[in-house]
């Protein structure tokens, strides 16, 4: 199970935990400094995807010299986001004619198939909220 705790802190800010000890600012669009809860959305499916293919890609003997995602989404409503796009930067080994094959298709089957973020944006996954007793 993927957990991650977030809270206010002392002063006044809020903060996301993982179980290993890593932690990451939330704040609003606005605040200096952080990351707001859609740019996180956003850097998980980016992540999510790069994280994935670039071992893959490695291990098919291909080893990028540089990989990098730009992640987009315009609000189309206060609480609506449009298309969430995904765009690569990438640098190919020098002299590596299949590179540029290899990686268009493990990012192709990466974003359809293996990306866990991006699978739970395409698809409806449900969400619930479990208040404590002593708030209804």
């Amino acid at each position: 199970m993927a957990s991650v705790r977030v809270e206010r802190t002392d002063e006044g800010g809020f903060v996301a935990r993982n179980d290993r000890g890593a932690e990451v600012a939330i704040g609003g669009s606005d605040d200096d400094g952080v990351f707001s809860p859609v740019e996180l959305l956003l850097a998980a499916l980016g992540g999510c995807e790069i994280v994935t293919i670039e071992p893959l890609t490695a291990q098919r003997g291909h080893r990028l010299v540089r990989l990098a995602a730009t992640v987009q989404a315009e609000k189309v409503a206060p609480t609506r986001l449009g298309t969430i796009t995904v765009t690569y930067d990438v640098e190919l080994p020098p002299g590596d004619d299949e590179a540029a094959e290899v990686f268009a298709d493990v990012a192709h089957r990466v974003h359809e198939k293996h990306c866990t973020v991006g699978r739970a944006l395409r698809e409806v996954t449900p969400t619930e909220q479990i208040l404590p007793k002593d708030t209804h």
